[in-house]
């Protein structure tokens, strides 16, 4: 009894300490993401103002402000879940209740799991090659969402193929047991249970689109534009690659400093904001409400 009371003890002990080592991973992942925005906020808050929200640039962007990057960064970051969410939603339903266990499956799966752990300048490289070059789209905002799009659908695909095998397979069996076919279960019963789970994924895409550099540097971005996108074929701003070229304009970059920090901040804030929207929708689709 003595022995066993003891391995108990020891046993509570552990978990109790793997349990704090977690709080305080987390923890720590907190407070550095807390210093980053409480750094770009103390940095950048000046810079902030309706002139340099809605405002071009101007002066050889040491004044003026943002708003086509604005607009640019929103147009590719929505344009790229339209490219995305459907085709990674479509791949991830065929993979989970469609495919059959063998080789081929293996390889797709793998094939997903490569592409998430592709550098983003090589999908640029492609997007260049194919969309740019090939059908002639030029450096557009079109050609940016098809690149972003490709650059996301592995993100979306894995976390919605997990959301879907995670349902219960008696949601499944009820459905058909009720005399629906394969699809209509699928549709009407698997789908609404499995797409908070699945948004997860299109939030995380979501996030990297918008922040992205490099992919829409060779597709999309213009450094400067004095008009907002007329058409999905027209050059675009955009707040990552402005920060860039902020950044590494030699001859103005102590001048354009501040413009940087807020640019940065700005980007931040339009990110939390729409993975904010997103999150909001997920937490709707769980609670079975509708908009």
């Amino acid at each position: 009894m003595f022995l066993t009371g003891f391995a108990l003890k020891d046993r509570q002990t552990r978990e109790a300490l793997a349990l704090w080592a977690i709080r305080l991973l987390g923890g720590s992942f907190l407070l550095v993401m807390a210093a980053l925005v409480l750094y770009l906020a103390v940095q950048g808050a000046g810079a902030i103002s309706w002139e340099f929200l809605t405002q071009f640039p101007r002066d050889s962007m040491t004044a003026g402000g943002i708003w086509p990057a604005i607009v640019g960064t929103f147009g590719l970051a929505v344009g790229s879940m339209v490219v995305s969410i459907p085709l990674g939603f479509g791949a991830a339903i065929y993979l989970a209740e469609y495919a059959r266990p063998g080789p081929l499956l293996t390889a797709v799966r793998l094939g997903v799991n490569n592409l998430a752990g592709v550098p983003s300048v090589v999908f640029g490289l492609f997007g260049l090659a194919i969309f740019v070059t090939f059908f002639g789209f030029g450096r557009s905002l079109l050609s940016g969402c098809l690149t972003l799009g490709i650059l996301t659908l592995p993100t979306v695909t894995a976390a919605a193929e997990e959301s879907l095998r995670q349902t219960p397979a008696s949601f499944r069996e009820a459905a058909l047991a009720l005399g629906a076919n394969r699809w209509q279960a699928i549709r009407q019963v698997v789908l609404p249970a499995a797409l908070p789970g699945m948004l997860t994924g299109a939030i995380l895409a979501l996030g990297r689109a918008a922040g992205e550099t490099a992919p829409i540097i060779f597709t999309a971005s213009a450094a400067l534009t004095l008009d907002e996108p007329e058409s999905i074929f027209s050059e675009v701003m955009a707040l990552p690659t402005h920060i860039f070229n902020l950044a590494t304009n030699g001859a103005h970059i102590e001048a354009t400093r501040p413009q940087q920090f807020g640019t940065c901040l700005t980007l931040v804030a339009l990110v939390l904001g729409l993975s904010l929207f997103a999150l909001i929708l997920r937490a709707r689709l769980r609670k079975g409400r509708k908009w």
